[in-house]
Order: structure tokens, then sequence, then C-alpha cells
């Protein structure tokens, strides 16, 4: 072949590489935005902040929390669906989302179309806690006692409406025939702000956003909702142990990322997330707060949320629960 024609498609080749070769650098360096859709203080966010700290920290680029608070998570998560698919935005939703579409009749956004799974986070059972200056039981069979002693004269926080306290709390109701006033709020930092300072007696919580102050004796755990105690709270008994066999609640967190994210920045950083994961630091911290690490990701992670979006479908149906 003649030089010039050599010389020609070298050329030709590096023009076509040239758009990925740029795109690689233009998204390599940039910060990543995480669009948490909760406010600081809750559940999503005791996950998130750790995390992405210590990704920060290995990498040497920036993991940028953006927290969006409202709408019980749908408008973070709204937000986060129509960010630019180009590897450097992601969303970290939470168990709220696949009960989002049986609550609102209206969504912005679709978990299933709108978004690609990316990796689990992590899951952790709920626990009913309660402030103990305000409630005096201190184990569930108690706490029923009060409750069907003066229905209605408790009261229970949420991270608002259609969220995952809301209906453990609903959930709570129907199998232990019981009534206690719901109480939303803006997510489930202010809600434990406001049952900490005694505006509110109790919580249907994950355990993760309650630990520090259960540990500190801010807050009382009366129960979690697992199969099995928590790892790193073995002290607190079941609601089964306890005898409500069929109070099982888990909150889980998964990271997302906009339909249309090229497929091997997905990968990448999900690659990322798992690594850090499994690190000693952030295995003591997911142990602190009760939580388990998953496997779970990519396909499996979808047809995960599909399935959970169909059962929450069938307790918000069961339950009676609705949007107050």
């Amino acid at each position: 072949m003649p030089t010039w024609s050599r010389r020609r498609l070298i050329a030709a080749g590096s023009t076509l590489l040239a758009p990925a070769w740029a795109r690689a650098q233009s998204t390599g360096s940039r910060p990543v935005t995480i669009v948490v859709p909760f406010p600081p203080g809750g559940g999503t966010d005791a996950f998130a902040r750790p995390l992405f700290g210590a990704m920060t920290r290995a990498a040497g680029r920036q993991y940028l929390i953006d927290n969006r608070g409202g709408a019980g998570g749908n408008l973070g998560a709204g937000i986060a669906a129509k960010a630019a698919p180009d590897g450097t935005n992601f969303f970290m939703g939470a168990v709220h989302h696949a009960i989002a579409p049986a609550m609102y009749p209206k969504l912005d956004y679709s978990l299933e179309h709108d978004f690609v799974p990316v990796t689990m986070v992590a899951s952790v059972p709920q626990v009913i806690v309660v402030n103990p200056q305000r409630v005096a039981a201190r184990t569930l069979p108690q706490l029923l006692e009060l409750l069907r002693a003066k229905p209605g004269g408790l009261n229970y926080g949420s991270a608002g409406n259609g969220t995952s306290h809301h209906l453990a709390g609903e959930l709570f109701k129907q199998q232990s025939r019981t009534f206690i006033t719901h109480i939303p709020y803006r997510g489930a930092g202010p809600a434990l702000q406001d049952l900490i300072a005694g505006q509110v007696d109790l919580m249907f919580d994950g355990l993760a956003s309650s630990a520090a102050h259960i540990r500190s004796g801010k807050l009382h755990a009366i129960a979690v909702a697992g199969t099995r105690r928590a790892p790193g709270f073995p002290d607190i008994a079941t609601a089964r142990e306890q005898g409500l066999p069929d109070y099982v609640v888990s909150t889980w967190y998964a990271l997302f990322a906009p339909k249309a994210t090229p497929r091997d920045a997905v990968e990448r950083f999900g690659a990322e997330v798992r690594r850090a994961i499994a690190s000693d630091e952030l295995r003591a911290t997911w142990t602190g707060l009760g939580a388990e690490p998953p496997d779970l990701q990519g396909e499996a992670l979808g047809k995960f949320v599909a399935a959970e979006t169909r059962r929450w479908a069938e307790v918000v149906k069961r339950s009676g629960a609705k949007l107050d």
C-alpha cells in the first residue's frame, strides 16, 4: 500500500476514535453527582455519605451528593431522571421508589423505564423506635397494650406520604389491629429530629438512620422488622419473636443511572461502588448501621425492583393506605 494511503487510513481512524477518546477524557476526571432524594440525616444519606466520601478519597475524583428532598423521595427522582446521561450523574433510590407507583397516581418519572439499575448498596431491616420520655413501653407487647388502651393516642412520624416509613406504619396497624396517627415529614431526617425532640411519639424507621440515636439512648428500639436480629444490634428482638410473626419490612438502597447512560460508564461506576463497600472501613460502617451489602446489580437488580414494586402495590391495596 502506498505511504500516502496508509497515512490517510491512520488519519481517518484517528478521527473516528477521537470522539470516544474525548468523551472518556471529559468524563473520567469530572465530578460525579449523585442525587439523594431526601434531606440530610435520613437512612439514604447515612449510606451515601460514607460511601462517596470513601470513593472520593480512594479515586481522587469528587463524588458529590445532591440532596433533593420532597414528595416522599419523588421530587429528587424526577430531577435525576432528567439529568444528562453522560456517566457523571447517578441516583440513589430506595424501597420508597418501589412503593411510589401504588401511592401516587401521577409520577413524572418511572424507575423501570427512566433509569438503568447499577448496583445495590445496602439492605437494612426497619425498626420500631419510640421517644423514651413520651412512651413508657420498652417491648412490643407493652407498646401494643398502650395502643389498644387508647386508640389514636399515639402518633408516628414518617419520611413522607408513600415512603416505606409510612407503609411500614400502615402495615403494622393492619397486622396489630391498632390505630396510630400518621404525621408525614419531608424526609426521615426532619422526622427523626422531631421524634428526638418529643414532637412525635414513635417511628417505623430504617435501622441505619436510627442506629446512633438508639446507641445514645435518645431513642428506644422496640423491635426490628427482620426475619432475624440485625448485624450490630443483637439485643433488639424481632417483631416475630415478640408475637407479631408476619411483620417483616426491610429498607434497601440502590444506585441507578439515567436511561441512555453509556454501558461502560454504568459498569465502571458499579464496580467502583462495590469495591468501596468491600473495604474494611465500609464493612465496619455497614455493620454499625445494622446493614448487609447484597450482591445484586444490573439486570438482576432490575428484576428485584420490579418484584418489589408488585409486592408493595399489594401491600398498599391490602392495607388501604392513602395519601393524607
